[in-house]
């Protein structure tokens, strides 16, 4: 897991993307986690260093290699054992590895980030468990809130800082 700087590039260019594409049909959060989503790309993107893309498959290409990153806002630094999730309806996506962000979000504020490793698409599926809506994760005591895959961030593959 790497710490990364969120700068205020990185947030103007989050910030433009999330108002141009508005509330995304099937969103847990009814598009208030578009801008966190595209604030999680910059992040990874200080790591992967590939073309941000905006399409369905995925979000980076790197030397061909399709990354759609999936972010999740949270209020403290990430413990091993937290999960990574790929809500159900997303399972289709054609892109070859997913990559992981967390970025903190207190008091209506952005603070600190992490890239927390990446796995292969197969890879992620065939660690993942899968939970339903309604569902208890056995790991933290959450209520599922739409059908997901989870797999622990001590279960990913890390990435290493390119120059």
């Amino acid at each position: 897991m790497i710490e990364i700087k969120i700068t205020p590039q990185m947030k103007k260019r989050a910030w433009t993307k999330a108002r141009q594409m508005g509330k995304l049909r099937n969103s847990i959060t009814r598009g208030q986690g578009n801008i966190a989503g595209f604030l999680g790309e910059e992040v990874a993107n200080e790591l992967i260093k590939g073309q941000v893309n905006n399409t369905y498959d995925y979000d980076i290409l790197y030397k061909n290699i399709k990354y759609d990153v999936k972010t999740k806002r949270c209020t403290s630094a990430p413990k091993d054992h937290y999960e990574c999730s790929i809500a159900a309806y997303n399972t289709k996506q054609k892109c070859d590895r997913y990559a992981f962000v967390r970025i903190e979000w207190v008091n209506g504020k952005w603070g600190r980030a992490w890239v927390l490793g990446w796995l292969d698409h197969k890879e992620y599926f065939n660690k993942a468990e899968k939970l339903n809506r309604g569902d208890i994760d056995r790991s933290n005591g959450y209520m599922v809130k739409a059908d997901c895959y989870n797999v622990p961030i001590n279960k990913l593959r890390n990435f290493r800082r390119r120059k």
